[in-house]
């Protein structure tokens, strides 16, 4: 089932979400009602504060770009991409390694908004899945700043707050049309 997705201005964006002690036949649904509302909107990560559900739950799949990272390890071993996506992750600890990376971000809770943010370039994950198996993930590139999106959400921080100033500035305009289109005050 696809959820809405919630657009930003709304409290629960802002909030760290509750960890998750046990996978239930109503995590495992919400976790497929995640995956195609990713996929209906065309986005690679999709976390459960964005459709309203303050848990430590992300999904995210960056399959159509197998080029997006230079290195892939799980557990300390060389993974295909194809092997673990799509990625549905609850839980997430992560260190950051590399040098500071800009790219353009968008945001499903920001329909038609990007900017410059600024993220390191690696990332170490430590995540819980689904099957009970917590998994180390090592990698660079964009499945790393994916990871790295994701679980701002689940820790109540938006991409924004990782823009320059002057690019948060830029946008301001836009992102109070965006709310006002939505009618989110």
């Amino acid at each position: 089932m696809i959820r809405e997705i919630v657009i930003f201005g709304d409290p629960v964006l802002r909030k760290k979400g509750a960890l998750i002690d046990e996978v239930t036949d109503e995590l495992r649904e919400l976790v497929q009602d995640m995956l195609e509302t990713m996929r209906e909107a065309d986005g690679i990560g999709l976390a459960a504060p964005q459709i309203g559900v303050g848990k430590q739950l992300a999904v995210v799949d960056v399959s159509h770009d197998p080029e997006c990272f230079s290195y892939l390890r799980v557990d300390g071993v060389a993974t295909p991409l194809e092997d673990i996506m799509p990625l549905v992750f609850m839980n997430p600890e992560l260190e950051y390694g590399g040098e500071p990376d800009v790219m353009s971000e968008g945001c499903l809770s920001f329909p038609d908004i990007r900017g410059d943010v600024t993220r390191p370039y690696e990332v170490t994950a430590k995540l819980d899945l689904l099957d009970g198996r917590s998994i180390v993930i090592e990698t660079d590139g964009l499945l790393a700043r994916v990871i790295q999106h994701e679980t701002d959400h689940l820790n109540g921080v938006l991409f924004t707050e990782r823009m320059s100033t002057a690019t948060r500035f830029s946008l301001r305009g836009k992102i109070k049309r965006m709310q006002r289109d939505f009618g989110i005050k």
